[in-house]
């Protein structure tokens, strides 16, 4: 602040000396140059950055956050970081030093993904997905601690299990050739829906999640994958897939969490996993949901029964 200049946001509010929990800037677009595997990918992210604010301040030091996140992302000096949630708790531990006032930080970012994706090794088209990150710093006991947060979605379909069944006996009425027990696990008719599932981790500071084995997670749990391009061919297989694979939401839910602590062996039994997922209904004006949200340590212990 320049000499003889009032700075108004470090005196006391006139009214209801409240403290917030979160003040700070949102809607932040960058560009994120992100160290993956054997590449650098650009990312267009969409920050928020905020810290609490206590009861005799009457505003937060706004500009702060906006320049704390330039320095750390603008061109042309940024390095690439090893991902976006170790950018974003970077920021929120030197949020808490550059807001002395405060006791909390977050810093969270959104961004769209691309990866190349086929059918059966056949031509290959960009899928978008999306990726969540946030990092949460604390003072306290003198020093400042941070937890940070990596997620993925994905857009997929199931089929419905239940329909495909009721289906099935109606058709053997209709064709007797369907008893022959050799048919028993023939895929037949059902309603699908386009199925968005969204996996959260919640980590230590210093635990490393790759984004990719998340989004491979998600899909694995779905009826089957999308994808932008599909020919006949492509089209008959992922259909087929999805009805060989028919699954409720609570099915997903309960596959993609089930499968975490085998794909991801080194997290340690205190990190959070959160899932959820929604299917767009065909058939209904609604649509349907499941979620849950449980520790690694949870996970293990349910899979050794």
């Amino acid at each position: 602040m320049s000499d003889g200049v009032k700075d108004v946001h470090a005196m006391a509010p006139e009214h209801g000396h409240l403290a917030l929990q979160r003040v700070g800037v949102e809607g932040v677009r960058k560009p994120v140059l992100v160290q993956r595997p054997g590449r650098v990918v650009t990312l267009s992210a969409s920050f928020s950055i905020s810290v609490d604010l206590p009861p005799g301040r009457k505003g937060s030091d706004l500009s702060r956050n906006a320049e704390l996140l330039a320095d750390s992302v603008d061109w042309p000096d940024a390095e690439p970081v090893s991902s976006l949630e170790s950018l974003c708790a970077a920021i929120a531990r030197e949020e808490l030093v550059r807001h002395p006032y405060a006791q909390r930080s977050e810093v969270r970012a959104r961004a769209e993904y691309f990866l190349p994706r086929a059918v059966d090794g056949r031509r290959k088209s960009l899928e978008q997905y999306l990726l969540l990150a946030e990092g949460c710093g604390r003072r306290g006991e003198g020093k400042i601690t941070v937890r940070r947060t990596v997620g993925a979605e994905a857009v997929g379909m199931t089929a419905c299990p239940c329909a495909m069944e009721t289906c099935r006996e109606l058709l053997r009425a209709e064709y007797p050739l369907l008893g022959d027990p050799r048919l028993a696990d023939l895929p037949v008719i059902s309603h699908n829906q386009r199925n968005r599932t969204r996996l959260v981790l919640e980590l230590g500071e210093d635990a490393e999640v790759e984004a990719d084995a998340m989004i491979a997670a998600i899909e694995a749990a779905q009826s089957s994958p999308t994808y932008a391009i599909l020919k006949r061919g492509d089209e008959a297989k992922v259909v087929l897939d999805a009805h060989r694979r028919p699954k409720f939401v609570e099915d997903v839910v309960r596959d993609l969490l089930g499968s975490l602590p085998n794909r991801f062996p080194g997290l340690p039994d205190d990190v959070v996993a959160n899932a959820e997922t929604v299917s767009e209904e065909s058939i209904h004006k609604y649509n349907v949901e499941a979620a849950h949200a449980t520790t690694f340590e949870e996970l293990r212990r349910a899979a050794n029964g």
